[in-house]
Order: structure tokens, then C-alpha cells, then sequence
């Protein structure tokens, strides 16, 4: 953990780095007469307001200096001028911090309790830090979807997801593995599993075996937990491995990143794959792990086509290229808030989107 350093009162003071984002260049203590527009000048020097005062206040004011920075905005005039923007939105927010305490606590007046949720994102701390409020809103919003859970209608069950780990509110993906024919009930594997909810879909379709992977600790973790709290620990699998583990199956499921972007988040590992690394190696490789006669179920938006950074030609070359053969196709249209919204950027593209389960084999 790094530690930072910055003068109050004329005393030097030091702290631990919580956020995995790189702390602000300079340092200087904020408090409740801390005006909106000073705080948004700061903020564009690269200056971090360290937080003294009132919590509730200190969200009044990032809700001030949001005001202030989507003011002079100018609207995107594509996808990657849109993500610009909003990287460059979140660096500003994210220089308003608070100070947590050894044991977690925040020590402002009337700051909610926050342990439980940094406990589950951060683990035990042995000193106080200095974490972004907006990340800190992050963390406590993750506790709530991860304590209340998702209702999947597919599982007739709810889906706890973990802080860092996508949330399965985009339930169209999920409805189409939930009625996709099955190649076989002997054995599946999931590839980048996430919170573990396509590997009960399919465990409760009545799969034998199914062998769910991710590359990172928390998805392991949070698909565990899942399995474990509906019952299928002794019929779902799961390994920390990228990609696909070892042997050949006759079912192949993947849901990679939908869009080739380079993410800025944890979180944004869920929905940006740089280049189309995860798409890539999933096509490329299915081939050597599918059993004679077996299927590949690769479930994609086109959402990436529509804003212009992949094209429907490139994806159908990709899967000859690898030897596959697509034998069938299943569609749904997104019911999301966002697809809806005419006010998005995105607008366009988003109400326009198609996620498609295709049916490769070789």
C-alpha cells in the first residue's frame, strides 16, 4: 500500500493509499466552509480535498462538483471521446477523500458504519488510509447487492455478487442460456464465471458436471459462495484458471467483455476486454475443448458493432478462421433503464442492441 504525505495545521501528516487508483499529486485539508467552486478548482490541479468535516456534507459537495464539472462538458461525439470523458469525470470526483480509521470506521460526524463493506472490499487494515468518497459510496452500494442479492427469475433464486464482480442485472444474457438446447446433460465448463450464475443455470438444468473458471480472486470467491448458498457445491466446480482448464466437454459456455476497450475500473474488466483479448482466445481455443458432436455457447452484444469497433464480417472471419461452424443462433433484446434512455450519449446504439447466444462446433 502506498502512503501518502501532505501538511494540516502546519504538521505534517501521513496516511495509507486505500483506492487502486494512483493518488492526486498534491494534498490539503477540506471542511464544511469549503465552497463547491474552490473544491472544483482544486480538483483541476490535481489537488485532493482531504475530508474534516461533516460526512453528509462532504456528499453534498461531490454532488456540487459533479453539477459543476457536467456544466462545462461538451457532449461526446463518439464512444471513445464518451469514455474520455467519463475517465476524466471520475479523476476530478475522485479527489474528494475521506479518512478511514484503523478498524474501518470513518471518523467524521455522522458517518454511517462502514465496516462490514470494507471489511468484504478490502479485507482487515492495520493502519488509517485515505479512500475516495466516490469509491467509498462504491463500496457501501456493492454491500447492499451483495447483502439483499439479484433476483434471477431463470434460477428462481437470488445472486449475492461480491464488490469487484458484475452484477447480473442484465438478465437477457442469462434467460438465453436458461432456453438454449442443450448438446448434452454429461458435462459443461463456464468460462469467466463471475458471480457463478450461468453455472447454476446450468447445474439446474440438469448438467452433470460443470467446471466453472475465472482469472480473478474475487469472482472465485463470489461464485463459491453462490454455488454454496444454492446448493450445487457438489455438482459445480470452480477454479481460479484463464480461460479454458485442462480436458474436452460437449457444452463450452463463455459471456466475455462485451466491448474492446481498455477498462479503467476493477469493475470495468466485467464489460471492456483490451483488444478482444478474452473473445479472441475463447474462439480461437474452443475447438481443442469441445467433445465430438459438442457445442460452444459464446453469448455477445452487438452493442460493440453498433458503436463501430468490431464488425459483424471480423467476428464470422474469426470463427472460420478457428475452425468453427456457427449451427444456430438465439437473440434478445435488452430490457435495461439505460436503453431506454434517450438522454444517454449512447442512446442510439443502446436501443438498437441485440445479445446473441451462438451456437459454435467445429
Amino acid at each position: 500500500m502506498l502512503d501518502v504525505h501532505w501538511t494540516e495545521e502546519g504538521r505534517p501528516r501521513s496516511a495509507g493509499w486505500r483506492s487502486a487508483e494512483p493518488p492526486p499529486a498534491a494534498l490539503t485539508a477540506a471542511d464544511d466552509t469549503t465552497k463547491a467552486d474552490t473544491a472544483h478548482r482544486l480538483a483541476l490541479e490535481g489537488t485532493g480535498l482531504v475530508w474534516r468535516g461533516d460526512y453528509h456534507n462532504a456528499r453534498q459537495l461531490l454532488r456540487a462538483m459533479a453539477r459543476r464539472i457536467d456544466r462545462k462538458a461538451a457532449a461526446p461525439s463518439g464512444f471513445h471521446e464518451y469514455r474520455r470523458a467519463r475517465a476524466a469525470r471520475a479523476r476530478l470526483l475522485g479527489r474528494l477523500l475521506v479518512p478511514l480509521a484503523a478498524d474501518l470506521t470513518v471518523p467524521l460526524r455522522r458517518a454511517p458504519d462502514v465496516r462490514p463493506a470494507c471489511a468484504e472490499a478490502y479485507g482487515s487494515a492495520d493502519r488509517p488510509t485515505l479512500v475516495p468518497l466516490t469509491e467509498l459510496l462504491g463500496v457501501v452500494g456493492a454491500h447492499e447487492w451483495r447483502r439483499k442479492g439479484v433476483e434471477v427469475p431463470a434460477l428462481g433464486a437470488r445472486i449475492h455478487p461480491h464488490y469487484g464482480v458484475f452484477s447480473p442485472v442484465r438478465g437477457e444474457y442469462v434467460d438465453l442460456v436458461a432456453r438454449a438446447p442443450l448438446p448434452s446433460l454429461e458435462a459443461a465448463f463456464d468460462v469467466g464465471t463471475g458471480t457463478g450464475v450461468l453455472a447454476a443455470v446450468l447445474a439446474g438444468r440438469g448438467v452433470g458436471r460443470v467446471l466453472a473458471t475465472d482469472v480473478d480472486e474475487r469472482a472465485v470467491a463470489c461464485a463459491r459462495d453462490n454455488l454454496a448458498r444454492l446448493g450445487l457445491s457438489g455438482r459445480v466446480e470452480v477454479r481460479r484458471h484463464s480461460l479454458f482448464p485442462e480436458g474436452r466437454v460437449p457444452l463450452v459456455v463463455c459471456n466475455p467483455p462485451w466491448l474492446p476497450a481498455e477498462p479503467h475500473t476493477a469493475l470495468d474488466h466485467a464489460v471492456y476486454d483490451p483488444g478482444g483479448r478474452m473473445l479472441g482466445g475463447f474462439v480461437r481455443g474452443l475447438g481443442a475443448h469441445l467433445a465430438p458432436g459438442g457445442e460452444g455457447w459464446l453469448i455477445l452484444s452487438d452493442l460493440a458493432e453498433l458503436l463501430g469497433l468490431r464488425t459483424r464480417r471480423d467476428l464470422l472471419a474469426a470463427f472460420a478462421d478457428a475452425g468453427l461452424r456457427v449451427a444456430g443462433r438465439l437473440e434478445a433484446r435488452p430490457h435495461h433503464r439505460r436503453a431506454a434512455d434517450a438522454a444517454d450519449p449512447l442512446h442510439r446504439a443502446r436501443s438498437a442492441e441485440v445479445t446473441s447466444l451462438w451456437r459454435l462446433t467445429r
